[in-house]
């Protein structure tokens, strides 16, 4: 049995916290004494520490499966920095890195091995685990092997076999997001039932939730990053290569850099552009959901969604790589009645069986109902994951600063059925949106002439609602299952529900846009050092802070890692607030483990020390769109530590799962597979 102790002493000297949050001490403690668990944790809730201390605590290497090559190499690289033997074996290297990462494996001189669910699954890569000593089996991202998850990797489902060849090594699987019926189907696939569940709280209270109606939602978007994200780091994400492309284009016409992503880009396209994005500050990326599972990136300062997510975990998983640092940061979604009238279509028309179809549209009405809801869209967020929210609203979402008013749209809702009805029985005639609200407003159209609408009975009955207004009433019914759509042209139909609103049987209520207020400029809150400053920080330390930020942007780029490996903004501000003036007093910041403090204490030291005779250097401007990135110098690992595989664009691989067969307007999951 390993002393709890131990795990404590690898959290304060290794990493440089001073305690575990949460249930990350109970979690790594169960770990280290060989028992198996499922964590369901948040983005940015230190899932990682839950495998990685167990891993350094006990005998031998952790092999931890990784869904992704740009994850799996920037996890190495932190950990490195922080002087843990870490490496991975992917389709990235060529077969003396791969040989060397095997050697190294063998002989006990890796502390942590990452490696793909795919290449678990080659004969190979099992006989070489069988030659070495597995202290733990750490599955990240879990999720992905359910198949009514957002994320199905088909891989997955073969890592039931862990349990079955080497009994003795504990498992533990992990996941941001999971419903209790998608937590069941993970201990089930993976043979976890017998291992104890942990579950945190789903809430990150410093984002901030906000759907707008659509109107027009690239130029919406970019009032949203001029407005209130200038030169921040953000994830666009769009539904379809097309879209990725256009919104990336008219970013970068705007001046915003942007960059696009998804799979129908090469494979060193889209490594080059995850590359800059993680080691770039100020950077756009315009994504499909190919993109973000594992980004580590801590200060994504908003996640904006220009088309309606499939699920509530989706959105979830994707809203939760923004404020990762626990600075405040925006989840931001612009939503319409095509929206919802696409997603119904793409259900309707999808190659699964039934069971498929039902559990699609229950995934789609939690994310309308989100989507609708006219209470504390964070408390709506939480039950859907059973969990309870403060009584009273979050005071940090759309709904709860700007409260929405709620109206009796009943007969709106039978004026708008009625016509449906009228045109399919008097007239045997379907027809989508558009049409039916001109036959209600009484517009005369030439559409309305040559079918002769004007002469139903329904003509002009809704005269007291706007068109926008009557487009609302259409998405909310379609999102209660009051209304549906069918065909390749979305053409409204009635339900089994819709009689209970004609006969008055059921009373509707709906949500009323707040008219858009008045644009009034705005004080910018999330640049880095407002951003300090909103969570406490000394406005005297800013200057600090900004010098800080310009020599760990130095120092990353001339090492080759991302910003946030050397440190993240949280412990500059605390190095910026405390001003040390010794090792021993650095050494007492959070995030300040020993290693890091040997290789940059003095670094940081001699920075603070400069500020004295040296103006403070502006704030670090975004680069150009289409900057060229700059070949990273590789650094030197620590003592002691794994060989550095090159930072190459991954090859094509032997273990990839991709497919080139999809629909134009829905990407598959993954296609940049380990």
């Amino acid at each position: 049995m390993v002393p709890a102790s131990a795990a404590t002493d690898v959290l304060n000297r290794v990493f440089g916290y001073p305690a575990f949050r949460g249930s990350q001490g109970e979690i790594i403690e169960h770990v280290v004494a060989g028992g198996d668990a499922l964590v369901l944790m948040p983005t940015g809730g230190g899932k990682s520490l839950c495998y990685q201390i167990p891993a350094l605590v006990r005998p031998g290497t952790g092999v931890v499966v990784s869904p992704l090559i740009a994850l799996m190499q920037d996890q190495v690289d932190a950990l490195r920095t922080l002087g843990v033997r870490a490496n991975f074996l992917n389709s990235s290297q060529d077969y003396e890195e791969r040989r060397i990462v095997e050697a190294e494996f063998v002989n006990g001189e890796l502390d942590l091995l990452y490696v793909a669910p795919e290449g678990l699954g080659v004969p190979a890569t099992q006989r070489l685990l069988d030659r070495g000593k597995i202290s733990l089996f750490a599955i990240d991202e879990a999720h992905c092997v359910s198949q009514w998850g957002h994320d199905f990797r088909p891989d997955y489902l073969g890592l039931s076999m862990l349990h079955e060849r080497w009994p003795e090594v504990p498992r533990i699987a992990l996941t941001a997001t999971a419903t209790s019926a998608t937590r069941e189907e993970i201990a089930t696939r993976l043979q976890l039932t017998g291992a104890r569940h942990f579950t945190a709280s789903f809430d990150r209270p410093n984002i901030q939730y906000r759907i707008v109606a659509k109107a027009e939602p690239r130029r919406q978007l970019l009032d949203l990053l001029r407005g209130e994200h200038p030169g921040d780091a953000g994830i666009v994400y769009c539904l379809s290569r097309a879209s990725v492309e256009k919104t990336a284009e008219f970013l970068a016409q705007q001046g915003i850099p942007a960059l696009p992503y998804h799979a129908g880009l090469d494979s060193r396209t889209r490594a080059a552009n995850q590359s800059r994005f993680l080691r770039e500050d100020g950077l756009v990326m315009v994504a499909t959901i190919a993109f973000g599972m594992g980004i580590d990136k801590p200060d994504v300062r908003f996640v904006a969604h220009l088309d309606l997510p499939k699920s509530v975990e989706g959105y979830y998983q994707e809203t939760g790589r923004a404020g990762r640092d626990g600075l405040p940061s925006t989840a931001w979604l612009a939503y319409g009645l095509q929206d919802v009238v696409q997603q119904r279509k793409m259900i309707e028309s999808a190659d699964g069986d039934a069971n498929f179809r039902r559990n699609a549209s229950q995934h789609l009405d939690a994310m309308l109902a989100l989507c609708e809801t006219v209470s504390c869209r964070r408390a709506q967020l939480l039950a859907y994951f059973g969990q309870t929210a403060t009584a009273g609203g979050c005071g940090n979402c759309d709904t709860c600063l700007t409260p929405p008013e709620s109206w009796d749209g009943t007969v709106a809702a039978q004026k708008l059925l009625s016509t449906v009805l009228r045109l399919q029985r008097e007239r045997g005639q379907k027809f989508g949106a558009g049409q039916s609200i001109d036959i209600l407003v009484g517009k005369q159209t030439d559409k309305v002439w040559q079918f002769r609408h004007d002469e139903l009975s329904v003509f002009g009955i809704g005269a007291d609602l706007r068109d926008q207004e009557w487009r609302g009433v259409v998405r909310q019914l379609l999102a209660a299952g009051y209304l549906a759509v069918e065909g390749d042209y979305g053409t409204l139909v009635l339900t089994g529900t819709s009689a209970e609103v004609l006969r008055g049987q059921v009373k509707v209520m709906m949500r009323r846009e707040a008219p858009k207020p008045a644009r009034q400029p705005r004080a910018r809150t999330s640049t880095p050092a407002a951003a300090a400053a909103a969570a406490d920080f000394p406005a005297e330390a800013a200057p600090d802070f900004e010098r800080l930020r310009a020599w760990r942007a130095a120092t990353a780029k001339e090492q080759g890692v991302p910003a946030y490996v050397i440190f993240h903004d949280a412990t500059l501000r605390a190095i910026a607030a405390l001003r040390p003036t010794s090792l021993a007093q650095l050494g007492t910041v959070s995030g300040v483990g020993q290693s890091k403090l040997a290789k940059f204490g003095q670094q940081v030291l001699d920075t603070l020390a400069e500020s004295d005779s040296t103006p403070a250097p502006p704030a670090a401007a975004a680069p150009p769109a289409t900057a060229a990135r700059s070949a990273p110098a590789t650094a030197a690992p620590p003592t002691g530590a794994a060989r550095s595989a090159p930072a190459a664009a991954p090859a094509p691989d032997d273990y990839l799962w991709a497919t080139d067969e999809e629909p134009p307007d829905e990407e598959p999951p993954y296609d940049d597979y380990a």
